[in-house]
């Protein structure tokens, strides 16, 4: 089918986005598979220590030529070389090196190679890599690698097995040569999100499961925070040897202390720091060479003060991970686990939680305390708490990963202020919410606000827009307060997930009951009125005065009876998915009462295999923060409000939950070469917002439907265009500085003759002139006259952390009037962006409203798709406005009427 009728060309299979690594490629942190930590860095291919160990470890030629450490090797072509460095051994700690060696830069392909030194393979260093070269070679547009590899290299061998990449033997013998495509796929991408969540659980286990532990800088003075963490230790019961170490004293709180991490009877896995801000690295040191597994630095005073700390704090991570370890800190408050087998608490929290499935950290110290007591008021159970401070090292990505697999945890709870890698964030937490809720409070809501920018996207395009539009992606659970996370998680903790969004409310009280039903259907729940089977049920244990529709208002004199028949009847019925139950102590029943009652009903339930959600809004003295039926718990909250509001958000998760995710559609018609190198051509000319032309050859690079036109210098050429387009046409002025036409009069519709264009020509130029804007006009762009359709909007802008945020909205000059506008953060889903199509109030004109035509809406999500693969492939357009976007009848697709696309070098 032609493309002129709206469908697009071109397949539908799945691309698949590339792994996002835990740090920049080619550098930063690595994990190996024993947990341990290591440094990637890129290095010289005349390196003496490069030379040196290659040497040592291997002679092979090949090799030796792959790394440009042989005398005499081929110095021509483009040669990337990594190492990996732990602090241990010589070669000041090289303990691996891989490369990739373009003997022919116009070729897209080049050979690779690696090499781990003897006693530290079988950590997976090979694999590590190889998926590192690979994202680097990717970026630089290389898309094949090959390998020369010897028919006895089993090990060689497997990495190139495991690594998910389809293997080609390109020619048998010996040695063997192999041939791969390194563009990702689902089997590479989750194979290696595999092997890094196996390290990354590894290297904290240690943290949370640690055999013995050392409290350095363990002091006498009981206020002392040292000497809080020392004592906390041994009150709640560590089930492992516990060493103060004070080089000042021979005993702490009756315990033997000793001088150094390295004068200890044993080695221990967790280390507790302490001590002055100039002694923590000294002491990291130490820790490194005494074999420490894991330390926590309580100390403050590094990157939250200032440039100094900064650097001071780089030089403690750097440290860390010379030796393996992994650092949670510094400026916390530390971590506890609460598991009956282990009961640790590494903090100075007076606080230990009663145990249950609830993990969380916190990025706030001062808070944690104050958490852990409101958590522990609600009869909350943790399983993990973690202050991570300045997250130096351990992040909260780090701890999701943990998590995941941690079979104690089932519910996660985040306390954020900031972002280190969001789309890594958002990848993981979106595989993490399909086993477990992850629930988020994000401060700084008001920090940024609107954005100074060129283009309406950028306008409309605060800081918590790319937030909200990431947890909306990702299934995040998002509570505006630290009072509505506990709210929701505690229905979460401890009830089923609501299966449909029909709520009944039973109450003693009309005004409260019809609280509780304005939340509900204010956040898309719904109240449905009991039938008249269930109402006939009712009638048996109700007076006739009560109202036995939704809300079921069993007036003030209901008793504690009363309350446990109704709710068996509630919940026995099809009809509903969850139940409030609302108390208020007007009559003469007790409260208890009302709850024994309660719990009674669901145990009945229970036994009979009925499970759905319950919350109870029990007003009186003497009521427990959660009722408990067996192992379960049923939350209890002071407003109708609390609860209405966490059961709308437990089902917003669970319809998140259990849709499918969706696939990022591929299409076999771009031509991202040449996008790429038209983008590097307007770069090397200095541009920054696209010409006309350029913007056209872009778009069709990427099948996006611009309605074309033609740009003329003069009144008379565009005249002439005219002509040649056909009547009736639409003439703009272009400017490279002038952003908004309509400010300028700079765009006029509807010009049915050539005089009616040189006309509107001259008219532009005539307003710029007396604004004394005449030299920014660089010409006039001539374009059919689009007619029908609605005007959409599509956007984006770049974030330097978030990357792109794509917009869509209605368009035209109402888009930051009416602020119909819905974000996504890309890559984009054919899921996505069907939930955006049909996310704007304005959709019913999109569906075709009140004799209007419907538009194309599967053309409008096509180009979404296109669009939000064109920015993921050319990171320098970092700002877009198409707008209008006509979308034209079904079948006739939808043409982008206007647009303007900025480009900048890549910051990511």
């Amino acid at each position: 089918m032609a493309k002129d009728d709206g469908m697009r060309a071109g397949s539908r299979a799945e691309y698949v986005e590339p792994l996002i690594p835990q740090d920049a490629p080619g550098a930063g942190r690595v994990i190996l598979r024993d947990g341990r930590t290591a440094l990637l860095r890129s290095v010289d291919g005349m390196d003496d220590r490069l030379r040196a160990f290659v040497r040592r470890e291997t002679g092979d030629v090949r090799l030796q030529r792959l790394f440009g450490v042989e005398d005499g090797a081929d110095g021509s072509g483009a040669r990337t070389l990594l190492g990996v460095f732990q602090g241990d051994r010589d070669e000041h700690g090289l303990i691996a090196v891989g490369g990739w060696f373009q003997s022919a830069p116009s070729k897209p392909s080049a050979e690779v190679g690696f090499l781990v030194r003897k006693d530290k393979r079988g950590l997976g260093l090979g694999t590590i890599l190889l998926e590192q070269l690979a994202l680097m070679a990717l970026r630089r547009g290389l898309d094949f690698f090959t390998a020369t590899v010897d028919p006895n290299n089993r090990e060689m061998l497997q990495v190139f097995q495991d690594s998910g990449f389809e293997i080609k033997m390109e020619e048998k013998g010996a040695p063997l040569r192999l041939g791969f495509a390194i563009r990702p796929n689902r089997r590479s991408v989750e194979g290696a999100e595999r092997r890094e969540r196996i390290a990354t659980v590894a290297s904290l286990r240690p943290f949370f499961q640690p055999k013995s532990v050392a409290v350095i800088g363990a002091s006498r003075n009981p206020d002392a925070i040292g000497r809080r963490i020392f004592e906390y230790l041994l009150m709640n019961r560590f089930e492992g040897p516990v060493y103060p170490v004070n080089p000042s004293a021979r005993v702490v709180g009756s315990v033997p202390a000793y001088p150094s991490v390295s004068a200890l009877p044993e080695k221990v896995d967790l280390a507790v720091i302490a001590v002055p801000r100039d002694a923590v690295i000294p002491t990291v040191e130490e820790c490194g060479r005494a074999g420490v597994r894991a330390v926590v630095v309580i100390t403050a005073g590094f990157a939250e003060t200032g440039a100094e700390g900064r650097a001071m704090q780089a030089q403690l991570i750097e440290t860390a991970r010379g030796y393996g370890m992994r650092v949670v800190g510094p400026n916390c408050l530390g971590l506890l686990n609460a598991d009956p087998k282990i009961r640790l608490n590494a903090s100075f929290s007076p606080i230990f939680p009663p145990y249950g499935p609830v993990s969380m950290s916190s990025q706030s110290g001062a808070l944690g305390i104050a958490i852990l007591q409101y958590a522990a008021e609600m009869g909350l159970g943790m399983s993990n708490f973690v202050s991570v401070g300045n997250k130096a090292d351990v992040s909260g990505n780090d701890l999701l990963e943990y998590w995941e697999e941690d079979p104690n945890t089932g519910l996660i709870l985040l306390y954020l202020e900031s972002f280190g890698n969001p789309r890594r964030f958002s990848r993981i937490a979106r595989r993490v919410g399909r086993k477990k809720p992850v629930l988020v409070v994000k401060s700084g809501r008001t920090e940024v606000g609107h954005r100074a920018a060129g283009s309406h996207t950028a306008a409309l395009a605060a800081n918590e827009t790319m937030v909200d539009a990431l947890f909306e992606q990702a299934g995040v659970i998002r509570a505006d307060t630290l009072e509505e996370m506990f709210d929701i998680a505690a229905l979460l903790a401890y009830q089923p997930l609501p299966a449909g969004k029909r709520i009944a409310v039973v109450t003693n009280a009309g005004g409260p009951g019809i609280l509780a039903a304005d939340v509900l259907a204010g956040m898309g729940l719904s109240l449905p009125e009991t039938s008249p089977e269930l109402q006939k049920r009712l009638g048996e244990v109700l007076p006739a005065t009560a109202s036995r529709r939704n809300p079921i208002d069993m007036i003030a004199s209901a008793t504690a009876d009363q309350y446990r028949r109704v709710l068996e009847e509630i919940l026995a019925s099809p009809e509903y998915d969850a139940v409030i139950v609302i108390f208020l102590p007007v009559g003469l029943t007790p409260t208890e009462e009302v709850a024994q009652n309660i719990t009674d009903a669901l145990g009945t339930m229970r036994d009979r295999g009925i499970s759905k959600p319950v919350a109870t809004v029990l007003m009186g003295q003497g009521v427990p923060a959660a009722l408990r039926v067996g192992d379960m718990l049923i939350p209890n909250y002071r407003f109708p409000e609390g609860a209405a509001r966490a059961l709308a958000r437990a089902y917003r998760y669970a319809v998140w939950r259990a849709t499918p995710e969706g696939i990022i559609p591929d299409f076999d018609d771009l031509d991202v070469d040449r996008a790429r190198a038209l983008i590097k051509e307007q770069l090397a000319a200095g541009a920054s917002w696209l010409d006309p032309g350029t913007m056209a050859e872009l778009f069709t690079c990427f099948g996006l439907p611009w309605a074309g036109g033609r740009v003329a210098a003069t009144p008379e050429e565009a005249a002439g265009l005219a002509r040649e387009i056909g009547f009736p046409v639409v003439v703009k002025m272009v400017s490279r500085t002038l952003l908004h036409k309509s400010e300028w009069g700079g765009v006029v519709l509807g010009l049915t003759d050539g005089e009616a264009v040189r006309a509107a020509c001259q008219g532009i130029r005539e307003r710029l002139a007396q604004a004394g804007r005449e030299n920014e006009l660089d010409g006039f762009l001539v374009q059919p006259m689009i007619q029908g359709g609605v005007e959409l909007m599509v956007g984006v802008t770049t974030d330097p952390q978030f990357g792109p945020l794509i917009a869509f909205g209605l368009g035209g000059i109402y888009v930051e009037v009416l602020r119909d506008v819905v974000f996504r953060v890309t890559p984009l889903t054919d899921r996505g962006a069907r939930e955006m199509v049909r996310g704007i109030r304005g959709y019913r004109l999109l569906e075709g409203y009140r004799g209007h035509a419907a538009a194309d809406i599967p053309a409008v999500e096509d180009l979404l798709l296109r669009l939000s693969r064109m920015v993921e492939e050319l990171p320098e357009v970092v700002e877009l406005d198409l707008n209008p976007v006509m979308a034209l009848e079904p079948g006739r697709g939808c043409r982008i009427v206007d647009a303007r696309v900025r480009v900048a070098r890549a910051s990511r």
